[in-house]
């Protein structure tokens, strides 16, 4: 009895958590059809914008005229690692700051500092490592006026010479099953090098001037790219929490059928050997 009531315990146990992870589940497909609107539709903009800048890029001169393109000799880089602020998202957290650390150990990354955004991530990059900054909580207000703050601070310092280099490390979203890890660059902004040599220069008509044009066109475009990569970060992490937890709920599903056959097994076991003692007392009765 004691087997079969074990038995019973992991039953009930096993269904508790099937339930608590179908939840998970549905609640993350919810936020996944917001999270994917709103990535979807930033996509094209952000994409076009970034094209533009690279395209006016190489339209300046000297390289010195554009205080987001200079290339530095030194070696100096801020790594921008986004992950998630909660767990059970599969490895959608681990495939992040196993690149970080593969770019740490990289011999041609001299200097190499981190800002981290989301708890995950800053509670094993911290650890030992050059963590520059963080900012867990701008999940709570993911606003285009909340990333610009961190976008500005970030291209101010490479304005000052205190990194040479800036990379967004994320997963980028293409469907709800793949999460795509991405190292892309922030700055300084390369020119379009990948365009055919009669497209690479257009000629563009400025006014008010170009100066003034690039002045507030580039920090917009830097602080787009940014939003960009953690809209694109939050929905691959809806997608992966939610593909997490249906495989979770099919594998407790399996579990408790598993443990039911053998409860039954048990417990037909158990009335076998009851009814068998039961003929062999009236066996006993009758000699």
């Amino acid at each position: 009895m004691s087997n079969l009531k074990e038995i019973r315990n992991r039953i009930a146990s096993v269904s508790s958590t099937m339930q608590i992870t179908s939840a998970m589940k549905m609640v993350s497909a919810a936020k996944l059809k917001k999270a994917t609107d709103a990535i979807l539709q930033m996509r094209p903009y952000s994409n076009k914008l970034t094209e533009l800048i690279k395209n006016l890029n190489n339209s300046f001169e000297k390289m010195e005229d554009n205080p987001y393109a200079v290339i530095r000799s030194t070696n100096k880089t801020l790594i921008i690692a986004i992950t998630s602020n909660r767990g059970l998202c599969g490895a959608f957290n681990s495939s992040i700051i196993k690149v970080v650390k593969e770019i740490q150990n990289d011999k041609n990354e001299n200097d190499v500092s981190i800002m981290s955004i989301g708890k995950k991530g800053t509670d094993i990059l911290s650890k030992g490592n050059n963590l520059n900054s963080s900012h867990d909580a701008i999940y709570d207000n993911l606003t285009h006026n909340t990333v610009s703050k961190i976008a500005d601070s970030i291209m101010l310092d490479f304005e000052n010479g205190k990194f040479d280099k800036v990379k967004i490390i994320y997963n980028r979203f293409k469907n709800a099953a793949t999460q795509i890890v991405t190292i892309e660059s922030f700055l300084p902004i390369v020119s379009n090098e990948n365009q055919e040599e009669e497209t690479a220069i257009i000629d563009y008509i400025f006014e008010p001037s170009k100066d003034e044009i690039m002045k507030n066109l580039l920090p917009k475009a830097l602080r787009i790219q940014l939003l960009k990569a953690l809209k694109d970060s939050l929905a691959s992490e809806h997608g992966a929490r939610m593909t997490a937890m249906h495989k979770a709920t099919d594998n407790a599903k399996e579990l408790r059928d598993q443990l039911k056959l053998s409860y039954n097994k048990a417990r037909q076991a158990s009335i076998t050997n009851e009814i068998l003692e039961i003929v062999g007392g009236a066996e006993a009765l009758k000699n």
